[in-house]
C-alpha cells in the first residue's frame, strides 16, 4: 500500500561501479523501456525494492513520476559543479533543460540562460526561473556565446548542453569562461566535430553524464520541502488506454512533459 517512485536504472550485479557509488555506469544494468528491457506501459509492475522509493504525504504520484526527468538535471548540475552565485548557460529548452534551469536555481546560481528555437518552450523556461532567453535562429555558434555573454555580462562558469546537436555543442565550448565546465547531457550523432582545442588551451573541462544515480532521496526531499516546483512541467495528461496519442503528441512536439495516468480525473492516483 506504500505510494512509490520507482528509480527505472537496477543493476543486476555487484561491480565495481556500484561498489563505488555509480551504479548508472554499471555494463549489467536493467533499465526500464531501454531494449531490451521491457518499460511500464501496464497496470501492475514488479520492481527492486531497493529503488522504490517512498513518497511523503505531500507529494503527489505526478511530482513523484517527475522525478525520473528531475533527476537528469540533479546529476548533470552537479557534475557541472553548480553552487552559489553560479552563472549558468543551459542549451536546449526541452524537459530536460527545463529542470536543469530548476535544479541550477535551487543549487544558488545567480543568473541562468537558456536557448531553443522555440519561442513558446523559452516562455516556459522564464516561468520556470530562467533569467534571460534567446530565441536561436540563423546565429553561428559564435555568434551564440556572445549572446550568452552579453546578456549574463560574462561568459557562464558552466555550460549544460541538452539538445546533442552539433552547432550547439559547439557553442557550448566558445560560451563557457576559460577553466569552466561543459556538461554534455543530450544525446546526438556518435561523431561531432567540436572546437576541441578550443576547449584544451583554455582548460575547459567537458564532462559528460549517463542519466543519473543517488538522486530519488535528494528530488523527494525537494519536492516535500516545497523549494522546487515541477508541476509546470506537465502539459498533457491522458489515461492508460490512450497511451499512443500521448506519444503521438510528444512526438508532434506539442507538449512539454506528456503523463500517462491511471485516472486523468484523480490529482493524485
Amino acid at each position: 500500500g506504500d505510494r512509490v517512485a520507482i528509480e527505472p536504472g537496477v543493476p543486476r550485479e555487484m561491480d565495481e561501479f556500484c561498489k563505488t557509488g555509480r551504479y548508472n555506469l554499471s555494463p549489467t544494468l536493467f533499465f526500464c523501456a531501454t531494449p531490451p528491457d521491457d518499460g511500464n506501459l501496464c497496470r501492475y509492475y514488479k520492481h527492486h525494492a531497493s529503488y522504490c522509493y517512498k513518497l511523503p504525504d505531500n507529494v503527489t504520484f505526478e511530482e513523484g513520476a517527475l522525478i525520473e526527468p528531475l533527476s537528469v538535471g540533479i546529476h548533470a548540475c552537479k557534475r557541472g559543479g553548480v553552487t552559489l552565485g553560479s552563472k549558468v548557460f543551459v542549451s536546449g529548452s526541452g524537459p530536460i533543460g527545463l529542470v536543469n534551469v530548476l535544479v541550477a536555481k535551487m543549487m544558488g546560481a545567480a543568473a541562468v540562460v537558456i536557448t531553443d528555437l522555440s519561442a513558446s518552450r523559452l516562455q516556459k523556461a522564464k516561468e520556470v526561473g530562467a533569467d534571460f532567453t534567446i530565441q536561436v535562429k540563423n546565429e553561428s555558434p559564435q555568434e551564440v556565446a556572445s549572446k550568452v555573454e552579453s546578456l549574463l555580462g560574462c561568459m557562464p562558469e558552466i555550460t549544460v548542453e541538452c539538445t546533442g546537436v552539433q552547432a550547439c555543442i559547439q557553442a557550448g565550448i566558445y560560451a563557457t569562461r576559460s577553466g569552466g565546465t561543459l556538461v554534455l547531457v543530450g544525446l546526438g550523432p556518435d561523431m561531432v566535430t567540436v572546437p576541441i582545442v578550443n576547449a584544451a588551451v583554455r582548460e575547459v573541462d567537458i564532462r559528460g553524464i549517463f542519466r543519473y544515480c543517488n538522486t530519488w532521496p535528494v528530488a523527494i526531499a525537494m519536492l516535500a520541502s516545497k523549494r522546487i516546483n515541477v508541476k509546470p512541467l506537465v502539459t498533457h495528461r491522458f489515461p492508460l488506454e490512450k497511451a499512443l496519442e500521448a506519444f503521438e503528441t510528444t512526438k508532434r512536439g506539442e507538449g512539454v512533459k506528456v503523463m500517462l495516468k491511471c485516472d486523468p480525473t484523480d490529482q493524485n492516483p
